[in-house]
């Protein structure tokens, strides 16, 4: 019997930014693969709220999120604008690197992600699915909605092919 190594998540930190980008590359066309100094400052805007998942002692996984207005998107390469006073945890990315595709680590670092948004008392997680991976997110509560105004849809134009504005509601969980 083989024992998989087990996995840990823990607070994204400077020192993995180079981890980061690697498995950014891995997941992503060259066309949506964001800028060093743009993934940096997200990382130092939003730290409390980006998670790594480790694989092996390796960053295999990572998700960048921080607190919005609903309706609200960031465009794809801009700096985060984080709302101290926002009602909704935005997911701006979650990519898992395809060597540790199948480990339940997306699921996890979205569980996480919601036990934070709810012990933060927020309503809602919001993000933009791209790549095909609407029926995914679909999976885990997540529904289209429309976005916020105009440069809502501008931000959501920004990304390549199709982009899909979606929420999952955060009502009745509670912090984990």
């Amino acid at each position: 019997m083989t024992t998989r190594a087990p996995i840990l998540i823990r607070a994204i930190r400077e020192d993995d930014l180079d981890a980061v980008l690697q498995v950014q590359a891995a997941c992503y066309p060259p066309a949506m693969q964001e800028p060093r100094a743009v993934v940096l400052s997200r990382l130092r805007a939003a730290g409390d709220t980006t998670l790594v998942a480790l694989h092996g002692n390796a960053v295999c996984a990572y998700v960048f999120a921080y607190r919005s207005d609903a309706g609200a998107v960031t465009p794809l390469d801009a700096p985060f604008e984080v709302k101290g006073a926002g009602d909704t945890l935005y997911i701006h990315d979650l990519s898992v690197a395809p060597t540790a595709a199948g480990l339940g680590i997306a699921r996890e670092l979205v569980a996480r992600l919601r036990s934070l948004a709810a012990g933060a008392k927020l309503a809602q997680c919001a993000l933009v699915s791209v790549q095909d991976s609407k029926a995914f997110w679909e999976g885990l509560g997540f529904a289209e909605r429309a976005c916020a105004g105009d440069a809502a849809r501008l931000a959501l134009a920004s990304y390549p092919s199709v982009a899909i504005y979606m929420c999952s509601e955060l009502s009745g969980e509670t912090q984990r």
